[in-house]
């Protein structure tokens, strides 16, 4: 049979696989790539200033017996921006995922985020309830981030003046960009100040940075402005879907408390908070997140009983986790 590697370990290949950009009214063509056959489907949501990097062991874990759908919002990786520049934010990012979904022939879905995407995420149950029949949220925050950002409020206050200094100067803001982030160095610093290095791999963060280094910087702030001012708090008590929150203890992005207030607040929430795991925990321990998601799936009747579990979490995945219940 032929194989591929997915994660860390091999899986057969999917038996449907499509890549394609839907062209929206606003004039965004948007970037979706579909994968695998079953059912109920799985959708992924990424972090600000991702194309999927996240993904990139739970996607064909995934996809090997569930339809799993990959996108990249307006201005990121593949997608492109519509006509109006200023038509980018959260209420659009939800509206882009329903006509993804529909695209992908899903009704309703378990619905993924990373980060900015457990915002997306929440802000589409609160608008398509229907059409969400789980969640599964990983290192984000219900909203406001730039509020707990390192345990504090500067990123807020300095953003103003961040974007109008990229507003007024998007070519030398770009090429700054392009310069510090296209650098190996760009990702030592970034995996010795902010994730766990005994945990993560370089290599799986080098996309990260190229992504960042290619994207338009205005695009960026304007996505931040609007992540910056959007909250779910108000519509938790009203997800009444089954819920799987992952947090980093380390994670200083968004802080492990606010993933433990996330799964507080959420009617049917379980919670898995991951020793020495940080803002990457999906990359950082994926063997432990994929066990505790396939058992989140089966609890609720989202996956085949009879399809045999992966192999259990070991070495640094095993020493890296353990499992909280909300």
């Amino acid at each position: 049979m032929s194989c591929r590697r997915a994660g860390r370990y091999s899986a057969p290949v999917s038996r449907y696989f499509r890549q394609d950009h839907l062209q929206l009214p606003s004039g965004a063509n948007i970037f979706f790539q579909v994968e695998g056959d079953g059912g109920p489907g799985m959708v992924l949501c990424d972090g600000l200033g991702c194309d999927g990097f996240a993904w990139k062991y739970l996607q064909p874990y995934l996809a090997r017996r569930f339809r799993t759908v990959r996108w990249h919002y307006r201005g990121h990786g593949r997608s492109t921006l519509p006509k109006d520049r200023e038509q980018i934010g959260m209420l659009y990012n939800c509206e882009d995922l329903a006509a993804v979904m529909d695209a992908a022939e899903l009704s309703d879905a378990v619905i993924f985020g990373h980060s900015m995407g457990v915002q997306v995420a929440l802000e589409f149950h609160r608008r398509y309830a229907a059409r969400v029949k789980a969640l599964v949220l990983l290192c984000g925050s219900y909203g406001n981030p730039l509020d707990t950002w390192h345990g504090h409020d500067k990123l807020r206050r300095i953003l103003p003046a961040l974007r109008s200094v990229v507003e007024r100067f998007p070519l030398l803001s770009s090429r700054l960009t392009r310069l510090v982030m296209s650098t190996e160095l760009a990702v030592q610093v970034g995996i010795l100040t902010e994730l766990n290095r005994e945990l993560i791999r370089p290599k799986d963060m080098f996309p990260y940075f190229a992504h960042l280094a290619r994207m338009d910087p205005v695009v960026f702030v304007r996505t931040l402005d609007a992540l910056a001012n959007h909250s779910a708090w108000d519509h938790l008590p009203f997800v009444d879907v089954p819920t799987l929150v992952i947090g980093g203890d380390r994670d200083r992005f968004t802080p492990g408390y606010l993933s433990e207030e996330l799964a507080a607040r959420l009617p049917k929430s379980e919670l898995l908070m991951v020793r020495g795991g940080t803002h990457t925990v999906p990359l950082e321990a994926p063997e432990l997140v994929e066990l505790r998601i396939e058992r989140f799936l089966r609890e609720w009747d989202l996956a085949t009983p009879d399809v045999p579990l992966p192999r259990r979490a070991t070495g640094s995945d095993a020493r890296a986790g353990e499992l909280t219940p909300a």
